[in-house]
C-alpha cells in the first residue's frame, strides 16, 4: 500500500522593487494615522480655545460724585461815587487842537495828577492840557494851559495856575511828580509832543528849569507816560520818559488814512516807526544826564533796525525783590518790555522771557495804561494792562520767586468783561476798604464816528470798576453795576488819564478821570460801610524824600497786606503819594513794617486807625 505524500507549502522570494513598495505603503498607512491623530488633537484644542468663557461675576461699585471746590457767589457792596466836578470848582476843558486834519496826537492826551504841592496834607490836582496847532487857520483863541487846583481840605478847589507860575501853553501829554531835588517840595515834569518841561517847586512858585536840568528831549519827540524812580540806588530820583512813535505833521498827512463811508481817519501806530525812551540819571545839583543808550533802553526792531518801542505806559517795580528797581513797559501794537535792572547801571530787556511781551497766542496787542500790585494779598504779583478795542485787558501774574508770568485775565473774570472796550487808564485801588485791591478802567475810542463802521463800538464808553471778591469766590473780579456805585462813575466818556486820591481826608479813595477834548470828572467816594483803614505818608532819607519804591506791610492776624509807594500808575497820570490801606472790620493791626528803598527795614509803632500816620526814615 502506498502512503500519502506530505505536501509542504512553499513561497517564492519577492524582487527588490516589490519589497520597497511594501515598505512605502506601510509608511503611508502610519503617516495617515499620525495625521488623523494630530488632526483630532488640534480639533479638540481649537474647540477648547474657542469655547465661550463663562460670564464673570459683575460687582457694582457705588458712584461717588467729584468733589467740586465750593465757591461763594459774592456780590459787590454798595458804594456810591458822586460827580462833584462843578461844585468842587473844577472848570477845566481839555484842548486837543483838532480842526479836521485828523492828526494822531489829538486822540491821546489828557494826563492828571493828585499831589500835595503846598505841603498842607491834602491832595491838590494838576490837569495836563494840550493846545492848538501852530498852523491852525481858525481865529485866535486864548492859549490853552494846564491847570493846578489847590484843595482847601474839604474837596473844594481853587485854580492857582497863574499864581504859581504854571500858565504855560504847549502840547502836553503826561505828568510825573516828585521831590527830585530833596528840598521838601514836590516838583512837576510834563511830557509833550515837542520839548518836555520840568517845573521846580520853590515853595510859592514853580520855575521852568528844563534847559538847565537837560531834560527837554528831542524837540520832535512825542513823550507819553513818565516816572520818577531811583534806578542806581544812589538815593537820588532819576527820570524815565516814554516816547510813542516817530511822528510829524508831514508823515501823518502823507498817508491817506480813511474810514469807509466816513472819510479821513486817525492813523494806526503800525503806520509809523517806533521811538526810543529817555532815561535821565540825576547827577545832583539839579542836573541830569541822558544815559538811555548806555543803560540798554534803546531796543531796535531786529528785522529793520529802527526803534521798536511805541510806549504808552510805564510801571516801576522791583520784580524779583533784589533791591533794584525794574521797569515794565506797555507798548502799542509791538511787544511789551520788561527792563530788568542789572545792578551796574544797565538794564536787560526780558519781556518775552518772563511772559509779559505778548498775549497767550503770541501776538502783540495795542497796550495802553499799566499798573502793578499784589492783588491777592500773598506773594502773587499782578501786572494789569489796558488794551485796544476788541482786545481783552491783560492780567499777568507770577509768584514772587519765579518771575514767570501767565495771563490770567480770563480765569480771573477780568478778560471777557473788557474785550469790547478800548482801555487807556487803569489802576488797582481798594475802593471799599475791605483789604483787597480792586481794578478801575477808563475807556474811550479814538474815532468819534467809529459806530458807523463798527456797530459794537462807541466813541464814548463807560468806565469800568471791578470788585476783587477774593480767590474763594466763583471769580476773582466781577464788574460793578451802576446800581452799586451810582450812575456818575460809569457814565460814558472818551476817557484817557485817570488817578485816585483821598480829596476830603475821610479815608476812602476818590477818582479823577480825564476826557480828551472834554471836561474832567471828579468823583467823591461816599461809601458808608463802616470799614476801617490806615493811611501812611513816608518821608525817606538819603535824597529820596518821597520814599518812592518803598513797600508797606500791614499784618493783621494771618493776613499781610502789601502796598508799594508809587505814584506812577495808569496812563499819563500820577496818583497820590500817601498810601491808604483798608483793613475792613478790623479795629486793630498787629504790625506795620516798612521796607525802605535803600533796603533797610523798620517796624512802625502807634499807627493810627482811621487816620494819617507820618513815618520818617531814621538816618544812619
Amino acid at each position: 500500500m502506498n502512503k500519502p505524500t506530505k505536501q509542504t507549502k512553499t513561497h517564492a522570494i519577492d524582487s527588490p522593487e516589490e519589497q520597497d513598495d511594501a515598505v512605502i505603503g506601510q509608511a503611508l498607512k502610519w503617516s495617515a494615522a499620525v495625521i488623523l491623530v494630530l488632526g483630532l488633537f488640534g480639533a479638540v484644542v481649537a474647540f477648547l480655545l474657542s469655547r465661550p468663557k463663562p460670564p464673570e461675576e459683575v460687582v457694582e461699585t457705588p458712584f461717588v460724585a467729584p468733589q467740586d471746590r465750593v465757591r461763594s457767589q459774592a456780590q459787590a457792596p454798595t458804594t456810591l461815587f458822586v460827580d462833584i466836578t462843578g461844585p468842587a470848582g473844577i472848570t477845566f476843558k481839555h484842548e486837543n487842537g483838532a480842526f479836521g486834519e485828523k492828526l494822531l496826537p489829538e486822540t491821546m492826551g489828557g494826563g492828571c495828577a493828585f499831589f500835595d504841592y503846598d505841603n498842607d496834607h491834602d491832595q491838590d490836582i494838576l490837569l495836563v492840557n494840550s493846545c492848538r496847532w501852530p498852523w491852525d487857520p481858525r481865529d485866535p483863541a486864548l492859549p490853552a494851559k494846564m491847570a493846578l487846583y489847590r484843595n482847601d481840605g474839604r474837596a473844594h478847589f481853587t485854580d492857582v495856575t497863574t499864581d504859581v507860575g504854571l500858565d504855560a501853553s504847549f502840547y502836553g501829554m503826561g505828568v510825573a511828580v516828585a521831590d527830585y531835588d530833596s528840598d521838601g517840595d514836590v516838583d512837576i515834569f510834563i511830557s509833550a509832543v515837542g520839548p518836555n518841561r520840568l517845573f521846580r517847586n520853590d515853595g510859592e512858585k514853580f520855575v521852568d528849569v528844563t534847559a538847565e536840568a537837560g531834560v527837554a528831549g528831542d524837540g520832535t519827540a512825542w513823550g507819553t507816560s513818565c516816572a520818577w524812580f531811583d534806578y542806581n540806588n544812589d538815593g537820588r530820583l532819576d527820570l524815565f520818559v516814554a516816547n510813542y512813535i516817530t511822528w510829524s505833521k508831514d508823515i501823518d498827512l502823507g498817508q491817506d488814512f480813511r474810514l469807509v463811508g466816513v472819510g479821513r481817519a486817525y492813523g494806526p501806530p503800525t503806520a509809523f516807526e517806533g521811538s526810543f525812551p529817555y532815561l535821565y540819571r540825576n547827577d545832583g545839583s539839579g542836573k541830569f544826564s541822558d544815559v538811555s543808550k548806555d543803560a540798554g533802553m534803546r531796543v531796535p526792531n531786529p528785522a529793520t533796525g529802527v526803534p521798536m518801542a511805541k510806549t504808552m505806559g510805564v510801571a516801576p517795580i522791583d520784580l524779583d525783590m533784589d533791591g533794584w528797581m525794574d521797569l515794565v513797559i506797555s507798548n502799542d501794537t509791538v511787544q511789551n518790555f520788561v527792563f530788568h535792572n542789572q545792578q551796574d547801571g544797565t538794564f536787560q530787556e526780558i519781556g518775552a522771557l518772563v511772559g509779559v511781551a505778548f498775549d497767550s497766542s503770541g501776538a502783540a496787542r495795542g497796550a495802553m495804561g499799566i499798573d502793578v500790585s499784589r492783588f491777592r494779598n500773598d506773594s502773587t504779583l499782578g501786572i494789569a494792562i489796558g488794551n485796544f478795542a476788541n482786545e481783552m485787558s491783560a492780567l499777568y501774574a507770577a509768584s514772587a520767586d519765579s518771575m514767570q508770568f501767565v495771563d490770567i485775565a480770563i480765569a480771573s473774570g477780568l478778560g471777557p468783561q473788557t474785550r469790547l472796550e478800548l482801555t487807556f487808564g487803569l489802576f488797582f485801588f481798594d475802593y471799599d476798604l475791605d483789604g483787597r485791591l480792586d481794578l478801575f478802567c477808563s475807556n474811550g475810542h479814538l474815532e468819534e464816528e467809529i459806530n458807523k463802521v463798527q456797530s459794537s463800538q462807541q466813541y464814548r464808553q463807560p468806565p469800568q470798576l471791578f470788585w476783587n471778591c477774593g480767590p474763594d469766590s466763583s471769580t476773582e473780579f466781577i464788574p460793578v453795576e451802576p446800581a452799586q456805585v451810582g450812575g456818575d462813575l460809569l457814565r460814558r466818556m472818551a476817557g484817557r488819564g485817570t488817578a485816585f486820591g483821598d480829596i476830603d481826608n475821610d479815608g476812602d479813595l476818590d477818582v479823577l478821570l480825564m476826557e480828551v477834548s472834554g471836561t474832567p470828572r471828579l468823583l467823591r467816594n461816599d461809601q458808608q460801610l463802616g470799614r476801617h483803614w490806615v493811611r501812611l505818608k513816608l518821608i525817606g532819607s538819603n535824597g529820596n524824600n518821597d520814599a518812592i519804591g518803598a513797600w508797606i506791610e500791614v499784618r493783621s492776624g494771618e493776613t499781610v497786606l502789601q502796598r508799594q509807594v508809587m505814584p506812577t500808575r495808569s496812563y499819563l497820570s500820577q496818583s497820590e503819594l500817601p498810601v491808604t490801606i483798608g483793613i475792613g472790620e478790623q479795629t486793630r493791626i498787629d504790625q506795620v513794617v516798612i521796607r525802605w528803598p535803600d533796603g533797610s527795614r523798620a517796624e512802625v509803632d502807634d499807627v493810627k486807625i482811621d487816620g494819617l500816620t507820618i513815618v520818617r526814615q531814621q538816618r544812619e
